[in-house]
């Protein structure tokens, strides 16, 4: 499941987060790649020991594990250090796969959170390889996209300006996706059952459905 959510960071977080970034140290994003994702990574990365980013990158990784739709959508256990990107005019990233462990942490969703505008670049967006065939992504600044990390995945070449983004990894406590997929509809389907009819026999049914699946699935 691919999923877009809306305004995770706010007009003035996102401006905060890029401010940050314009003094912020980048290098070639080759360095932190693979053997073979190094092949067809064209981007450039904040220096990981660049101090000056601890604070956005807290807020950052804050508004992405307090975002509701988020949580229930990954279901996460973890997140990985956050790395933040950065494609000028002529960068890309080609398909690839992320790496199964960062870190020493298993990685069960990708995530990008997209900073800049997407008037302010022409190209840029993000593909994703699915059974249907790929789709792309584009979304406004302080969006973010979470997908699965099996997923084979590409950066478009950036043709104008500049694309800024936030990427990271979370463990989930549901392993399998098609679980955590059947799991988000069915708590939010409970969720606006209950907003619409409070507490009744249909939601504590579906309640415990839900609940019971979780222990079926979880891994804690």
């Amino acid at each position: 499941m691919q999923i877009v959510i809306g305004d995770v960071l706010s007009a003035e977080e996102v401006n905060t987060v890029c401010a940050t970034l314009m003094r912020a140290r980048f290098t070639d994003g080759e360095e932190s790649a693979g053997f073979a994702a190094r092949l067809v990574k064209n981007n450039r990365q904040a220096e990981g020991s660049d101090r000056s980013l601890e604070t956005i990158r807290k807020l950052v990784a804050e508004r992405i594990l307090g975002n509701d739709v988020f949580r229930l959508a990954a279901r996460p256990k973890a997140l990985s250090a956050l790395l933040f990107s950065r494609y000028e005019n002529g960068m890309h990233y080609g398909s690839h796969v992320d790496d199964a462990l960062i870190d020493g942490m298993r990685t069960d969703l990708s995530f990008t959170l997209f900073l800049s505008d997407p008037g302010s670049y022409d190209g840029g967006e993000l593909a994703v390889e699915t059974a249907a065939g790929e789709e792309t992504f584009k979304p406004s600044a302080g969006a973010l996209l979470a997908y699965p990390a099996t997923s084979l995945h590409r950066v478009a070449a950036v043709t104008r300006g500049v694309r800024l983004a936030a990427v990271g990894w979370a463990r989930s406590f549901v392993r399998d996706p098609a679980h955590r997929e059947l799991l988000f509809d069915l708590d939010t389907a409970r969720r606006q059952l209950f907003a619409r009819e409070g507490k009744s026999a249909e939601f504590d049914l579906i309640s415990k459905s839900f609940a019971n699946l979780m222990r079926m699935w979880v891994e804690d």
